[in-house]
């Protein structure tokens, strides 16, 4: 079933990256990327914050458990004229290297831990995903400020700013 998400959508997505080196990503079972090397993601939903998106759609899709480290992309486009498709792109770390993978069924038709260099010459990569590749991403994120309040005027139950240190 699809959720009616209006004209201006909010998505996550988060590369995850093992002791390794290796990268998380997904093989999506639908859309435009059906069968390619893709990061794990979402949408946001209401009462949630970006980071917190982010997370509960990795271990919804793959069974990792991961935080946060900082802010390393904004994918910003409008499809067919009409709808504004916004993603916020994140730097995660695992929680417990030991975790295994699992995939979402619904969703995914594989989800794999790869090097960059492999991702790179396997031509199911998606475009995003190798943009991200040949960058150095972890030494440009933005890192997560929590536990600011703006003043209580705007009823933020919730508020966390990304800025680079």
């Amino acid at each position: 079933m699809r959720k009616e998400r209006g004209k201006v959508w909010l998505g996550v997505a988060g590369v995850v990256v093992n002791g390794l080196g290796q990268w998380l990503v997904v093989k999506k079972a639908y859309s435009g990327l059906k069968g390619r090397w893709s990061l794990p993601a979402g949408f946001v939903n209401g009462g949630e914050t970006v980071d917190e998106a982010v997370m509960r759609e990795i271990k919804e899709e793959t069974g990792i458990d991961c935080f946060v480290s900082g802010l390393i992309g904004f994918r910003s486009g409008v499809i067919r004229e009409g709808i504004s498709d916004n993603m916020a792109i994140f730097y995660c770390r695992m929680k417990d290297e030991e975790q295994l993978l699992y995939i979402q069924e619904d969703e995914l038709l594989e989800s794999k831990w790869l090097f960059p260099q492999e991702l790179m010459q396997d031509e199911m990569t998606s475009v995003l995903l190798k943009e991200m590749v040949s960058n150095q991403f972890e030494k440009h994120q933005l890192e997560m400020i929590n536990g600011i309040n703006p003043g209580d005027v705007f009823g933020y139950s919730s508020y966390k700013l990304f800025f680079k240190k």
